[in-house]
C-alpha cells in the first residue's frame, strides 16, 4: 500500500472499553511515524473515556445510539469515504464494514478461526491474527506493519494534567478496585474485606475506585464501612482522574479490568488478579514492556516491571470459559478459593518497588 500524500487516517475500534484502551499503541504506532497526521478514532457510545486526553488523537467519533433517524444517517454520511486510511482494529464485521464505507483505503484484522466467508466486507486487504497466542495489543499492531509504520508498544492510560481535588485523601494510600464487570471475575468480598484491613494495619488508605453502575456502588460502599478509614470514590471521578490518582499511589490492586490495564500503563506498581481468562492476551501490559511476545505464561502467577500477576490455582486454570457455569454471572472457583496470603506476598514486592520510586 503506498502511503498517502495527505494523511487522514481513521482507526475503528467498535467493541468493548477494554479493547479500545488496548487500541492505543496502534494509534500511538501511527503518530510516532506520521506527526503531521490527522488521527480519529471509531468507537461504541460510552467507551470514549479511556481515550480522554489522548496525546495522539486528534478527533474521538463515537457511534450514535439515540437521536432521530435523520441525526444517524448524517453521521454515517460524514464518515464516507472522508479518510484516506482507514483501519478496523478489531476482528468484527461492524468495524470492517465502517472502515470499508470510511477509507477509500482500508484493512483489517481477520481471526485465523473466522470463516472466510466474512472476507467478502474487506476487499483488498486484511491481516490475520490469533486470538489466543498473542497479546490484544500485538493484533491491532499487525495493521501498523502491514503499512509500514514501526509498532510502538505502549499502552497509553486516559490523562489529565491536574491532579483531581479530592477531599479526604491522604499523602500514601493504595488504590482498590474490587468490582469487575462480570462475575466470573470477582474475588469474594470477605477477602476485599481482609485485605483492606491489612492495607489500613500497614498505614496505608484505601482508596475504593470504581464506575457509576448501581450495584458497583452499592458493593464499595459496603466494604467502606468495613475497611478502617477507607476513601470511597466509586462512581465520581472519570478515567483521567483515576488514572492520575492510580500513577502517585503506593499500589494498586484489582481484577481483570479495564481500570487494571490503565493501572499497569500509568506505571503505578499494579496487583492483577486472574481467574478464567487467558494471561497471555489479556494480562495488563508493563509501562515499560517493547518486546512483541506477551510477558505472560499461560499458566503461573509472575512479575514483570510493575505488574505482578496472580492466577488462581486449579487443574483447569485458566479454562478461558466465562466461569465454572459458563456464564457471565457465574463464579469462579480458582478465584473464590485465592488465598488472602499470594495476594499480600505479592502487595509487599509492589510496595517494595513503591519505595524504590520515592511513592
Amino acid at each position: 500500500m503506498k502511503t498517502p500524500t495527505r494523511r487522514r487516517i481513521l482507526v475503528v475500534c467498535t467493541r468493548r472499553i477494554g479493547d479500545v484502551l488496548l487500541t492505543t499503541p496502534l494509534i500511538r504506532s501511527l503518530r510516532k511515524a506520521w506527526q503531521d497526521a490527522q488521527i480519529d478514532v471509531l468507537v461504541l457510545q460510552g467507551t470514549e473515556g479511556v481515550l480522554v486526553g489522548n496525546p495522539d488523537i486528534d478527533r474521538v467519533r463515537a457511534l450514535p445510539k439515540g437521536g432521530t433517524r435523520w441525526a444517524r444517517l448524517r453521521f454515517y454520511l460524514s464518515l464516507l469515504q472522508s479518510y484516506d486510511i482507514s483501519l478496523a482494529a478489531t476482528g468484527s464485521d461492524r468495524a470492517r464494514f465502517l472502515a470499508r464505507w470510511a477509507g477509500r483505503r482500508c484493512l483489517g484484522l481477520w481471526s485465523l478461526t473466522d470463516p472466510a466467508r466474512g472476507r467478502r466486507w474487506l476487499p483488498g486487504h486484511w491481516v490475520d491474527f490469533s486470538e489466543t497466542g498473542e497479546h490484544a495489543i500485538e493484533s491491532p499492531l499487525r495493521l501498523a506493519k502491514a503499512i509500514g509504520v514501526p509498532p510502538w508498544r505502549e499502552v497509553v492510560p486516559p490523562q489529565r494534567k491536574a491532579f483531581p481535588a479530592i477531599t479526604g485523601l491522604r499523602q500514601s494510600y493504595a488504590v482498590v478496585h474490587p468490582w469487575p464487570k462480570f462475575s466470573y471475575k470477582a474475588w469474594p468480598r470477605e477477602r476485599w474485606v481482609s485485605l483492606g484491613r491489612a492495607l489500613a494495619l500497614d498505614g496505608l488508605q484505601v482508596v475504593l475506585s470504581g464506575g457509576p453502575d448501581v450495584e458497583e456502588m452499592a458493593f464499595c460502599a459496603g466494604l467502606a464501612e468495613e475497611i478502617p478509614g477507607a476513601l470511597n470514590l466509586c462512581g465520581t471521578q472519570g478515567f483521567d482522574s483515576l488514572a492520575k490518582l492510580i500513577s502517585l499511589a503506593r499500589v494498586y490492586i484489582g481484577p481483570d479490568t479495564v481500570m487494571t490495564h490503565i493501572a499497569a500503563a500509568t506505571g503505578a506498581p499494579t496487583v492483577a488478579l486472574f481467574g478464567p481468562s487467558n494471561p497471555v492476551r489479556w494480562g495488563p501490559w508493563p509501562a515499560r514492556w517493547r518486546q512483541p511476545e506477551s510477558p505472560w505464561p499461560f499458566r503461573g502467577s509472575r512479575n514483570f516491571g510493575n505488574v505482578w500477576l496472580i492466577q488462581g490455582e486449579a487443574p483447569c486454570v485458566p479454562c478461558l470459559m466465562e466461569g465454572c457455569e459458563r456464564k457471565l454471572d457465574s463464579r469462579s472457583r480458582c478465584l473464590d478459593e485465592l488465598p488472602l496470603g499470594r495476594v499480600t506476598a505479592a502487595i509487599a514486592q509492589a510496595l517494595a518497588l513503591a519505595s524504590v520510586r520515592g511513592n
